[in-house]
């Protein structure tokens, strides 16, 4: 039997206590035996991203911030792959680098509701089990979800990079929004 693991993608600009938070409650609920956290370089569907930092900050922290979490790491594997990254991609060539892995796919629900302009989309869902857990005002009705698709109703996080980055600008507290270890660097790099 293959361990299930799962891939979540993101910017991690930069990971906070939500992400973790949602992966130990996804451990907890699902058969998956690891989440891997899969910095993107850069999210096809924001090319114009300019507060982007480095990818390999966005590594750093990613890594610092689970390195005491079990099942749980921080993956540069996009990095390695051709750009843009497409999901796709990442998943077909996870599966030929990890035959010994059956991968699914975690998504916010603001993800799932554009899912179907994802390239490749149709591909992720004939090949790999998907995942979505809520995200605030994005409404999905779970009995009406695909075959592969499973709605995970864990905690709603009402927390974002884009916050943490903001409140870092402000000069603001990030206690309890991010790892304790990862705040200094945190500031520092986004400051």
């Amino acid at each position: 039997m293959k361990r299930l693991t799962g891939v979540f993608g993101g910017s991690f600009n930069p990971i906070h206590t939500g992400h973790i938070e949602l992966a130990r409650q996804l451990l907890q609920s699902l058969p998956l035996e690891e989440i891997w956290f899969v910095v993107s370089p850069l999210n096809p569907f924001k090319k114009t991203a300019t507060d982007l930092l480095d990818d390999e900050k966005r590594l750093q922290l990613a890594q610092i911030a689970l390195e005491d979490e079990k099942d749980m790491k921080a993956s540069d594997y996009e990095f390695h792959l051709p750009r843009p990254s497409y999901m796709l991609h990442t998943l077909q060539s996870l599966s030929v680098d990890y035959p010994d892995r059956k991968f699914a796919l975690i998504i916010g629900a603001d993800n799932w509701l554009a899912f179907e302009r994802w390239y490749g989309y149709k591909e992720i869902l004939e090949n790999y089990p998907v995942f979505v857990y809520p995200r605030k005002g994005c409404d999905i009705n779970a009995s009406k979800m695909p075959t592969g698709v499973t709605y995970v109703d864990t905690t709603l996080f009402d927390l974002s990079s884009t916050e943490i980055r903001a409140l870092v600008k402000e000069g603001k507290s990030l206690k309890g929004l991010v790892p304790e270890k990862i705040i200094p660097m945190v500031e520092d790099y986004y400051g």
